[in-house]
């Protein structure tokens, strides 16, 4: 019965929970979006310039 004071447990937790509103969730979301683009872009680029710095190094 182990099993049941746990699920007990848990329900008991997440009423406890503060849920986001639609609106909150909307806004976090493109915040994450946006993050994950920014990063991307960066990694593209860091990429693509260390590209170029080797590709000039082993060129002679």
């Amino acid at each position: 019965m182990r099993i049941v004071k746990f699920l007990g447990e848990v329900r008991g937790e997440i009423k406890k929970v503060i849920w986001p509103s639609a609106a909150q969730l909307r806004v976090y979301t493109m915040a994450v979006l946006a993050a994950m683009v920014g990063i991307g872009v960066i990694l593209w680029g860091t990429d693509a310039l260390l590209t170029l710095v080797v590709g000039f190094l082993t060129k002679r």
